[in-house]
C-alpha cells in the first residue's frame, strides 16, 4: 500500500471521527470491499478476452505486419534508436499494444525500448517515448472498453470518437512540446 493511499485512509478515517459517522464509514469500506471483488473478476475477464485477441493477431503475423507498417513513422521520429534492430522491434510492439487500447500489454516492450534506448544514449528520443506512453494513443480502447463493460454500460465501446479525438489531441501536443524542447535545450 502507497503512502498517498495511506493518507488517504487516514485522512477518511478522521473525518468520519470528527463529523461523528464512524457508522456509515464502515458499512461504506465492508460494501466496497465486498463490491471489489466481482468487479475485479468482471474487468479481468474483458483484459483476457483482449490480451487472447492480441496474443491470436500475433501468432496469426498480424502484429508483424502493424510493426511492418510502423517502421517507417518509427524510424523518422526514432532515427538513432531505430537503427537498432532490438529497438525498433521493442519500439513496433510498444506502439502496437497501445495502438490496440492494451497499456499492460505495452508495458513490457516499453521497458525493452527505453533500456535500448538509454544503451544507444539517445535520451531525447528517450523522453519522446514517454511522451508517446503518456499520449496513449488508442484506435481500439480495449481496457477502457472493458472497464465499462464490468460497470454496466450499454455500449462500452461508444467512446470510440472521444478516444480518437483525445488520443491526436494528446498525441500532437506532446509532440510539439517534445520538439520545442528538444530545440529550446540545444
Amino acid at each position: 500500500m502507497g503512502p498517498a493511499l495511506i493518507v488517504l485512509y487516514a485522512f477518511s478515517l478522521l473525518s468520519a471521527a470528527l463529523l461523528g459517522r464512524e457508522a456509515e464509514a464502515g458499512r461504506a469500506l465492508l460494501e466496497g470491499a465486498q463490491a471489489a471483488l466481482p468487479f475485479a473478476v468482471q474487468l479481468a475477464g474483458g483484459l483476457c478476452l483482449w490480451s487472447g485477441v492480441t496474443e491470436l493477431l500475433e501468432r496469426a503475423g498480424a502484429a508483424a505486419g502493424l510493426s511492418r507498417l510502423l517502421a517507417p513513422v518509427l524510424r523518422r521520429l526514432f532515427p538513432r534508436g531505430a537503427a537498432d534492430p532490438e529497438t525498433l522491434s521493442a519500439l513496433s510492439e510498444n506502439v502496437s499494444a497501445n495502438l490496440l487500447g492494451l497499456g499492460n500489454a505495452a508495458t513490457p516492450a516499453g521497458i525493452r525500448a527505453a533500456k535500448g534506448l538509454h544503451r544507444l544514449g539517445v535520451r531525447d528520443e528517450l523522453c519522446l517515448l514517454v511522451v508517446l506512453n503518456t499520449a496513449s494513443v488508442q484506435l481500439f480502447p480495449a481496457a477502457a472498453g472493458s472497464l465499462r463493460a464490468a460497470l454496466g454500460a450499454s455500449s462500452p465501446f461508444d467512446i470510440v470518437p472521444a478516444v480518437w479525438l483525445c488520443s491526436a489531441c494528446s498525441l500532437l501536443a506532446g509532440l510539439s512540446a517534445a520538439a520545442l524542447l528538444r530545440r529550446l535545450w540545444r
